[in-house]
């Protein structure tokens, strides 16, 4: 186990048949050509049977274009309940139960679905209706999980996120790593060495009502930072509750602004604009996000199956400031801005602003 490794690394399904979800994110941005690859990998309800019962992989491509394949044979997802390790067969000419394939082996046998772990992500996936297709491989060099370099990774959603209180949990697995490898997107292929590379993950058995997402590693002239933000309205027990946060890392150090160490607050419109601040003892942060672009629908869990509920873009422009406090004065320890930050709203109710009280 890599000390890497973050908690909820895992497959959390118990084996129950309560509703249940898990999702997973890979994303790799190529600075060179202005490009990010999103992978969306989930399983719902796997027990079997149900309505919603199946998993799927989406991307977000070249130009915020988009690509789903549903895999409907539960049976043929498999993951781990102790690192990071999933994959889900779809067309195949084994027979054998599903399980992680030396690449080689994985691109001979399998034509549709994906293998993903902690250091490398795979897959085939083709939209019979368009002919459109992806074909991916990379290696992943993971460099801050979540949490100090050289320490003990956290949990993001704290020490609550072990017991069933908070759904969806929320897990960034890998803040900030490094991507080799290939894609070929339709026919156009791009190739890359150490490309900027994230992963997180959510899971449970209830949704969040709304919620919002910033997420950035390929900063100008900052190789060596990587920032996640995010808030929503999510179920406690029995009531609900809006909660954000802010991470940061920088030169291998982590800043963490959540509601139980910092007062964070944000402004979010119904598209557009993102904007934070958080405050705690010793630090403050800012950040702001923008686009021109119209985003692009992608589908969620929901009570009602994987359905379009949020929008997203890769190619947000964002800028950030975190400042060190000493006493009355206010010193800038980082100012830096992307093109290439991811945003999203997600979620009913997006008619007007939302702002932190």
């Amino acid at each position: 186990m890599s000390k890497m490794q973050t908690p909820h690394s895992g497959y959390h399904w118990d084996g129950g048949n309560r509703r249940f979800f898990e999702g997973w994110y890979y994303r790799v941005t190529l600075p060179d050509c202005g490009q990010t690859f999103a992978f969306m990998y989930s399983i719902e309800d796997p027990i079997g049977g149900k309505p919603d019962s199946g998993g799927a992989a989406q991307i977000l491509g070249a130009d915020d274009e988009y690509i789903c394949r549903t895999f409907p044979d539960v049976n043929k997802f498999w993951a781990s309940p102790d690192v990071l390790a999933l994959g889900h067969w779809g067309e195949t000419n084994l027979n054998t139960k599903p399980i992680y394939l030396l690449p080689a082996e994985f691109a001979t046998h399998v034509q549709q679905g994906y293998q993903a772990t902690a250091t490398l992500n795979q897959g085939i996936i083709k939209d019979p209706a368009t002919g459109n297709y992806c074909q991916w491989q990379y290696e992943i060099q993971p460099l801050y999980g979540w949490g100090n370099r050289d320490s003990m990774q956290q949990s993001t959603a704290g020490w609550l996120s072990f017991l069933q209180i908070f759904e969806p949990g929320w897990q960034i697995l890998m803040a900030h790593g490094l991507a080799s490898g290939w894609i070929d997107w339709n026919g156009k292929i791009y190739q890359f060495q150490n490309a900027p590379a994230y992963s997180e993950k959510n899971w449970g058995g209830a949704f969040p009502q709304k919620w919002f997402w910033v997420n950035c590693n390929s900063f100008d002239g900052e190789p060596d930072l990587a920032l996640t933000a995010g808030g929503g309205r999510r179920g406690v027990l029995w009531w609900m509750e809006s909660v954000a946060m802010i991470g940061l890392h920088y030169q291998g150090k982590f800043y963490e602004f959540v509601p139980w160490n910092a007062k964070v607050e944000w402004k979010i419109q119904p598209w557009g604009k993102w904007e934070m601040k958080a405050t705690n003892s010793d630090y403050e942060v800012k950040l702001t996000g923008t686009t021109h672009l119209p985003g692009t629908p992608l589908r969620a869990p929901t009570a009602q199956g994987l359905q379009f509920c949020c929008r997203d873009t890769m190619q947000g422009k964002l800028d950030i400031e975190l400042r060190q406090i000493r006493g009355e004065n206010r010193l800038v320890i980082l100012k830096a801005h992307s093109h290439l930050c991811g945003l999203e709203i997600g979620g009913g109710s997006w008619d007007d602003c939302w702002q932190s009280s």
